[in-house]
């Protein structure tokens, strides 16, 4: 077909997303395999498109969904559970299930290992699904066990009614040492895999007041007003506060190296909200696990 005027200058993974109700992954990933093309030319997944082109996409035979494979997950620990709900304590390397590419453990694998039952609606590999928490971010994720858990959970994400509390240690001193980043997000220009502050972002909150000071960084408790993807390291980044051995998002390697982080010092650390059966006010925390407790000691060491 030819492209539509209304997709003109759009980036082919963009574009043909929307034109084929495909997700941006779905389509980079059949752009890269040679199944685009403008006007009889292979196109990449960045390449724009021209109105009027004529497009050929050759779209692959639908995979099986991903499965969350019931593994015993290391250092994963069952927080709270009722017949509603399961709040674990989620150690970094960990998805929250199952996607097209990931190989690793999920959660929700876990949670089969473990014993639970999952009986909602959704997608079938992220049934029970509310939240997520980046693979490299360790803490507190809850699960909606039950039908009447999974709506009433995820009408309280979505309405902001969750209190969601991060803790995260920045390189530096932040400037004030309380206060509010309103800075909108989205995917960065160079790298898909990324995001950034930019001016056609999603709109994006976060507020924090520092706990303690070090020479070289600071410990925060973080309040998440919305829940963007990499939301905190990109924030902090923009403000050049990177989160501790966040290399990927600008962190110093020599700091990280001397704390022992291989990963971003950013630590899901409580959950509260209503619980969905009675109502009840209901919060959950979690400790730092090892890694992030060690890279703390260390920095209180030397200051």
């Amino acid at each position: 077909m030819p492209v539509p005027e209304g997709l003109a200058g759009l980036r082919v993974d963009a574009g043909l997303a929307r034109l084929l109700g495909l997700s941006r992954t779905a389509v980079a990933a059949i752009a890269e395999d040679g199944g685009v093309e403008l006007d009889g030319v292979r196109a990449g997944k960045s390449d724009r498109l021209e109105a009027g082109a004529w497009l050929h996409v050759q779209i692959p035979e639908e995979a099986p969904p991903p499965e969350n494979t019931p593994v015993d997950i290391e250092g994963m620990t069952i927080l709270y559970s009722d017949a509603d709900i399961v709040a674990v304590d989620k150690p970094p390397g960990v998805a929250a299930h199952a996607t097209v590419g990931w190989h690793g453990p999920t959660v929700l694998g876990g949670l089969a290992a473990a014993g639970f039952r999952i009986s909602t609606s959704g997608i079938h590999e992220r049934q029970g699904i509310v939240h997520r928490l980046d693979v490299g971010t360790s803490g507190v994720m809850v699960v909606a066990l039950s039908e009447r858990a999974y709506t009433v959970l995820k009408r309280a994400f979505k309405a902001r009614t969750v209190d969601k509390r991060y803790h995260a240690v920045v390189q530096g001193h932040p400037d004030p040492s309380s206060g509010t980043i309103d800075a909108p997000i989205g995917r960065h220009r160079g790298h898909d895999w990324k995001f950034a502050v930019t001016e056609t972002g999603r709109h994006s909150v976060t507020h924090y007041d520092t706990l303690e000071m070090f020479r070289a960084a600071s410990l925060l408790d973080i309040h998440l007003e919305t829940g963007r993807t990499h939301q905190i390291r990109v924030h902090f980044a923009a403000l050049h506060h990177p989160c501790a051995g966040d290399l990927t998002y600008g962190a110093d390697p020599v700091l990280a190296k001397r704390l022992g982080l291989d990963r971003q010092w950013l630590h899901a650390r409580s959950l509260a909200f209503a619980h969905p059966a009675d109502g009840r006010h209901f919060e959950v925390t979690s400790p730092y696990p090892a890694d992030l407790q060690h890279a703390l000691d260390s920095l209180r060491h030397d200051s």
